[in-house]
């Protein structure tokens, strides 16, 4: 019996850190995204390095409908862009899906600066997916805002994402990219 005790607890044993080394190999294997929506191409250029900085796999955030210049003039309270920053509960559609959001782990997420926030495509993006217990990034472009309101709104809007400080990516070279990612 003694005999029969001691081969299960050994049987036990291999089995339980067979099941550690699995769950060490997932983790290992999770990756990172840069995911952005960039209305006019600046913010596409801030992403690409941001990948190329972290060996991420880089997702372009496109709506259904493409902004025009006119859907883009701020000055314009009519604007399509203007329209939908008044609208809090504004949530553009977006083209495509993907398919793969539980292999990462760690998920950068790009724009412009709207009206001291973010764009509310950025709202949508976060709402198709459940990103829980996951490392959420934000990173965008402005021409004169800072990132703190859009940073502040996200954290209130999702608390339960696991937020890191965001930053500013204007004319930022690719080490001072990988400086910021190594600080985080």
């Amino acid at each position: 019996m003694k005999k029969i005790t001691v081969i299960l607890a050994a049987l036990l044993a291999i089995s339980l850190s067979a099941c550690s080394q699995s769950k060490k190999t997932e983790q290992k294997s999770m990756k990172t995204l840069v995911a952005y929506f960039s209305a006019t191409g600046v913010t596409k250029g801030a992403a690409q390095q941001l990948a190329q900085a972290t060996d991420a796999t880089l997702y372009e955030i496109q709506p259904e409908q493409p902004y025009t210049d006119d859907d883009l003039d701020w000055r314009n309270k009519q604007s399509r862009s203007s329209v939908e920053m008044q609208d809090k509960s504004s949530r553009p559609a977006i083209k495509g899906k993907l398919d793969n959001m539980a292999d990462y782990d760690t998920i950068f997420v790009g724009f412009p600066i709207w009206w001291y926030t973010c764009p509310t495509i950025i709202n949508t993006f976060i709402e198709q997916y459940d990103l829980k217990g996951k490392t959420v990034v934000p990173f965008a472009t402005s021409g004169g805002s800072s990132i703190d309101k859009a940073c502040e709104d996200l954290k209130a809007a999702y608390p339960d994402i696991n937020w890191k400080p965001g930053k500013l990516l204007n004319r930022t070279s690719l080490e001072e990219i990988q400086e910021w990612v190594k600080s985080l």
